[in-house]
């Protein structure tokens, strides 16, 4: 590889990792910002050509990509996400496609003037949808359950499929540009041995990899890389034995060992999920960096509405006609219509056919790539500046991030957790000791049986609705790891912990640990709140209870009257805007604020050192530290 190729590779490496940045930042899928990337440094500036860098390479290295894409999604795909909904997946992975086939290619060979040949390649081609654009887009929008896992499950097992039927369709035009007709019984044939290929082939891969995998035949180190030379090995004989078969293949790879039990597939995941944002970030740019301006004039409007029939007539009589008889209401089935992005497999399977029918002379081929670039801008700019605010419209969306991840489930995470869960704020406590997730539920409070800093935790433990965590085990270590852990997720001034020391010998380790957590992370109830300064004091009895201010009884008022039996553990107003009592700041609740404390009853009669324990809590939320 020459020097120029080197610093082509660095370029969009280093690029692309700034486009996924901004697009985390802005909440906008990566793929509106990777496309522009490779227009600005393709067409616009003429400094990347693809072809030129990479010459014959471009081709296989592209389709190897999107074979491990595809296998990194199919590795998401259990069968007991969809239980109930088996159907629906099902007549939109069958009826669904034939109905987006059949009026996309009527669409297109009356609005772009295409022959009948290309237009019905092409509708082939745009049955699929993105899983590279459709799970971002998830993300940001946050739909139900019920939304995500059909559209997961949709876009990922969609592609393979819309690939083998461009295939049939291009095999189908090249009989009839070289033979003059058709072969109908040679098409049957080789649909039949591409299914027989992609089945066969990935279900027997799948099978063997995890008994390897299950009983421990190979050290975890290999695990990895041995996965991914198995998804290119499966990927290329099947291409080898039927063209294009190899997309099949890996994704029945990839569900079969998603689906098969004991098999430690997490760590291959993990790896997989960072090599695949790389791989569609780097694919983008370049197929975006081949375009040409002059294609997109010659497509003229019939573009912009083949795009709208696109987005509003083929998508929703797809999804309306597929979910007939279930149990989906209008509003979800309305939110799937919506969303339909076509992604990184579309761009890549039209570039390869069109670049073959050019060669053999078939009119209007050169117009594909530019057709597929101008369906997938639209889709994504569209749908991805809108999806949110739809779901949120339809009531479809998952509440917002203003519910409590709890590490701990622990008799003061318990009384914390029920005291927000009775105020209508949502929460999850996690914990590795059964006896503590038992008498959680007993509650009737959520929970996450094991430890939150885990790789299980990573994989299984549900974060939507939550925005925040409350450290609150009276382990300092646990506490620091989750804060590290978590502020990635939700952010360093969205991360709390509880003092776990009592000794004033102990204060320079409970330091470092706080600052090991981060330096915006905040100390509930104040530094000399310890666990089991408060775990002494739900033992002994003391009470949750809330106050409302008002304009006869204040903040002071309301300090005075409890006195040292009080300790203020959060507070919120009106609007649900709730503040936890910490050591970093003064929190001065006003009229119409609810204040939430922890009291000891006046019947209790505590001995001398049960005050003493409570001793400054009230000067603690007058005074903080």
């Amino acid at each position: 590889m020459n020097q120029e190729a080197v610093i082509a590779l660095s370029v969009i490496g280093i690029v692309a990792i700034i486009c996924q940045w901004f697009a985390w930042w802005i909440k906008l899928p990566a793929i509106v910002f990777l496309l522009l990337a490779g227009i600005v440094l393709g067409p616009l500036t003429g400094w990347l050509n693809p072809e030129a860098l990479f010459g014959d390479l471009l081709f296989p290295m592209v389709s190897l990509a999107v074979a491990v894409i595809l296998f990194e999604g199919s590795l998401t795909l259990k069968f007991e996400d969809i239980r109930g909904l088996q159907r629906v997946v099902r007549n939109i992975l069958t009826i669904g496609v034939m109905i987006t086939w059949a009026l996309i290619a009527v669409a297109t060979h009356f609005l772009l003037d295409f022959s009948w040949g290309l237009s019905i390649l092409f509708g082939a081609i745009m049955v699929v949808t993105g899983p590279t654009v459709i799970v971002p887009m998830l993300r940001t929008v946050r739909p139900n359950a019920k939304i995500s896992n059909i559209l997961r499950w949709e876009g990922i097992v969609i592609d393979p499929l819309g690939a083998i039927l461009a295939v049939l369709v291009f095999e189908v035009l090249l009989s009839i540009q070289l033979q003059g007709h058709a072969s109908i019984g040679h098409t049957i044939y080789m649909f039949g041995k591409t299914l027989a290929a992609g089945l066969l082939i990935g279900a027997s891969a799948g099978y063997l990899f995890g008994i390897v995998l299950r009983k421990h035949w190979m050290p975890e180190y290999l695990h990895n890389v041995a996965m991914l030379a198995v998804v290119f090995g499966t990927f290329a004989i099947s291409n080898e034995i039927s063209e294009e078969s190899g997309l099949l293949t890996v994704t029945v790879l990839g569900i079969w060992l998603a689906n098969m039990k004991n098999v430690p597939v997490e760590d291959i995941l993990n790896f997989k999920e960072d090599l695949s944002i790389l791989l569609i970030s780097g694919l983008f740019i370049l197929l975006a960096a081949r375009l040409n301006f002059d294609s997109f004039q010659q497509l003229g409007l019939g573009a912009v509405f083949l795009f709208l029939f696109i987005q509003f007539i083929a998508r929703p009589v797809k999804v309306f006609l597929s979910t007939i008889g279930s149990d989906l209401s209008w509003q979800e089935k309305t939110m799937i219509s919506w969303i339909g992005p076509r992604g990184i497999v579309a761009a890549a399977v039209t570039a390869l056919f069109a670049l073959r029918l050019q060669d053999n002379g078939v009119e209007n081929a050169e117009l594909l790539v530019p057709l597929a670039f101008a369906i997938i801008i639209g889709t994504v700019l569209l749908q991805g500046s809108t999806a949110k605010f739809i779901a949120n419209r339809l009531g479809v969306a998952e509440p917002d991030d203003s519910g409590f991840l709890i590490i701990g489930a622990n008799s003061v995470a318990r009384v914390i957790a029920k005291a927000l869960k009775d105020n209508g704020f949502r929460t999850r406590l996690t914990d590795g000791s059964w006896t503590n997730v038992k008498e959680a539920r007993m509650l009737g409070l959520d929970t996450y049986y094991g430890n939150a800093v885990s790789e299980h935790a990573d994989r299984h433990l549900d974060l939507i609705g939550l925005g925040q965590v409350l450290a609150l085990t009276p382990q300092s270590e646990l506490n620091a790891l989750a804060g590290l852990r978590y502020k990635a997720e939700f952010g360093s001034n969205q991360v709390y912990f509880l003092s776990t020391d009592k000794e004033k010998d102990k204060e320079r380790s409970e330091a470092k640990s706080r600052k090991a957590v981060s330096h915006d992370s905040r100390v509930l109830f104040g530094n000399e709140i310890t666990y089991a300064k408060l775990a002494s004091l739900i033992a002994r009895g003391a009470k949750v209870k809330q106050t409302k201010l008002t304009e006869n009884f204040s903040f002071e008022n309301y300090l005075q009257q409890h006195g040292r039996r009080l300790m203020p553990l959060f507070a919120f107003n009106p609007k649900k805007r709730l503040r936890f009592f910490t050591a970093a700041e003064t929190l001065l609740p006003e009229t119409g604020w609810t204040i939430v404390s922890l009291i000891q009853d006046d019947s209790d009669n505590q001995p001398d050192s049960a005050t003493n324990d409570n001793s400054g809590l009230v000067e603690e939320k007058r005074l903080p530290s």
